[in-house]
């Protein structure tokens, strides 16, 4: 269409939109102005196909876009990226082995330069295919010594085993914990493992775990105190698996006239924004999500250029000692 449009070859027009050389100012400006005038994009993901160029794509792959966290992740992934010239082809795998197997499949077929991946479990199939197409691959958000090639992330059971120790140095000796169901929540079980860990050495007793079928919001954790209390009335302090959690089990108290810290401690987990409404300061585990993405994107642009890259990166957490313990 452009060729047409110029008076030129097709293989003229094709050689001034990639810069090869080989024509005349004249014709250059020619063609250009005809791309203007018809608003024409460059077919990218053909010109990869057909080895003209290197793949500017990138894909990432995170549990859902409803999970707060995963936001800034990916705004620190994309970020990076965006500013080397590279695009994200993002997925979403509700965190079910058989999306995210079915996703990279297909994010495979486009030649990608390479991939960032939530999580350091995956299926014996996703492995085979990862083995099999030779690319630079992240895994974020947890670490792995062994990872499949580079990991991004933080060590989860320590920062649960840091708050349990910290709130046991606070005097509570009756603890509850209020997540989400943990079959795919890996991360998130391995906080609840550290928290029970250090809550037993200190000679506490974890009352009651409850474990809810429902998304880590702010309603899942006004429900959720509701039905530990109900069950467990002598619980003193409750651990969140995220800070959206705590805040719902703080307007539920709020509006039974519980008093917090006072009748219940309340503890949360990430530092997300959401905590920042409140007139004191929520006792919460601090995690640089955007770094983790960041961070990823730093390692596979280096891989890619072919850089050595330390395979693992630990972003750390630090302890938040708030008012609501």
């Amino acid at each position: 269409m452009v060729a047409e449009a110029a008076g030129v070859s097709k293989m003229t027009a094709s050689r001034v939109l990639r810069n090869e050389g080989g024509f005349s100012p004249q014709t250059r400006d020619r063609v250009l102005a005809e791309v203007e005038r018809l608003g024409y994009l460059p077919n990218r993901i053909a010109a990869v196909f057909s080895g003209d160029q290197k793949s500017t794509f990138i894909g990432v792959s995170i549990p859902d876009l409803g999970n707060e966290v995963f936001t800034h992740v990916l705004e620190g992934i994309d970020r990076k990226l965006s500013a080397f010239g590279h695009q994200t082809v993002l997925g979403m795998t509700q965190r079910v082995a058989g999306e995210e197997e079915k996703w990279i499949g297909t994010v495979l077929s486009w030649q990608p330069a390479g991939l960032i991946l939530t999580g350091v479990s995956h299926a014996p199939r996703v492995q085979q295919m990862l083995e099999a197409a030779d690319l630079p691959v992240v895994e974020i958000w947890e670490l792995s010594a062994t990872p499949f090639d580079m990991c991004v992330g933080l060590d989860h059971e320590a920062s649960g085993r840091a708050m349990g120790r910290y709130l046991v140095s606070k005097g509570y000796k009756h603890f509850g914990y209020v997540g989400t169901h943990h079959d795919a929540a890996n991360a998130a079980a391995a906080r609840l493992s550290g928290f029970g860990e250090a809550v037993k050495a200190g000679e506490g007793r974890l009352k009651k775990q409850l474990l809810l079928n429902d998304v880590p919001g702010f309603y899942t954790g006004y429900y959720g105190v509701e039905q530990l209390l109900s069950s467990a009335p002598e619980t003193e302090v409750v651990f969140f698996q995220n800070d959206n959690m705590a805040m719902g089990a703080i307007q539920f108290c709020q509006a039974k006239g519980i008093s917090v810290p006072g009748d219940l401690g309340i503890a949360g987990w990430g530092e997300l924004p959401i905590a920042s409404v409140l007139p004191y300061r929520l006792t919460t585990v601090r995690v640089n999500h955007l770094r983790i993405g960041q961070a990823a994107a730093e390692k596979l642009l280096l891989r890619i250029s072919g850089d050595s890259v330390d395979p693992v990166t630990d972003v750390g957490f630090q302890l938040i000692e708030g008012e609501t313990v």
